[in-house]
């Protein structure tokens, strides 16, 4: 499986069309174009997932640099994601509120 890192998106480019643009190269399992939670809008890059790891090279070589809706594509392996710990980031010591602790 390769996993394909695509930056410089604009803002109004579909699944769609950048699946039309990887499967030239190879079968593509799948398209996602990341977006902001909040708004909802995309935000200018996303990942394509392709079975074979000599077609993704093939796609990345390609296309990387390869116009659409007229901005030159970033496209390359995907790093893994970075381990972010647990995500809760709370801090659960005594924050002094108590009273019954001091001297």
């Amino acid at each position: 499986m390769k996993n394909i890192f695509v930056g410089n998106l604009s803002f109004g480019a579909t699944e769609d069309s950048v699946r039309s643009m990887f499967e030239a190269h190879g079968t593509v399992d799948r398209v996602s174009i990341v977006t902001d939670r909040d708004t909802g809008q995309a935000r200018g890059f996303g990942f394509v997932e392709m079975s074979d790891n000599s077609a993704g090279d093939r796609a990345i070589a390609a296309l990387n640099g390869a116009e659409l809706d007229g901005r030159a594509l970033n496209v390359n392996e995907a790093r893994p994601k970075a381990d972010r710990g647990s995500g809760g980031g709370s801090y659960r010591g005594n924050h002094g509120g108590s009273k019954q602790n001091r001297y």
